[in-house]
């Protein structure tokens, strides 16, 4: 297969992962389904879909573990600077520990901390969010595979 069609499948399944969540979030009241990690966590489940780092479980648990620890700090502890470096601290180790390492999730803990958020955070845009790119990866992954 020639190099420019992985890359025009990676940016198509970019695309419709976007425009599914952006559309959801708009059809469904008090439902956040988009955040900016997920642009990073499109260009690994996408780009790049064999890497460790794009796999399923990787994309969803590092995510709901480090948005977690955001949310936990956010509303427990509160937000100040050692705390907000201490939650991203807090979020990359508890990744690498439990062998669910995503980058992008990484940048949880401080979007989440920045802005406040609560509990129900974790199910909307995280989980949900997540499990839909992990959806729409593993479709995209097919269809390519069926081309000639």
């Amino acid at each position: 297969m020639k190099p420019l069609i992985p890359a025009l499948f990676a940016g198509l399944g970019a695309f419709i992962a976007t425009a599914v969540l952006t559309l959801l979030d708009q059809k469904i009241a008090n439902a956040v389904l988009i955040m900016a990690p997920f642009g990073a966590t499109a260009v690994l489940v996408f780009g790049v879909p064999a890497s460790p780092l794009a796999q399923p479980k990787n994309v969803i648990l590092g995510h709901l573990l480090t948005a977690f620890i955001g949310v936990f700090f956010s509303q427990i502890i509160g937000v100040t600077a050692w705390s907000l470096a201490a939650a991203t601290g807090l979020a990359v180790s508890a990744m690498l520990i439990t062998k669910t390492t995503h980058p992008p999730a990484g940048a949880n803990p401080m979007l989440i901390m920045l802005t406040g958020q609560s509990w129900m955070f974790l199910l909307t845009p995280v989980l949900l969010g997540a499990t839909v790119i992990v959806a729409i990866g593993a479709i995209m992954q097919q269809l390519q595979k069926r081309l000639p």
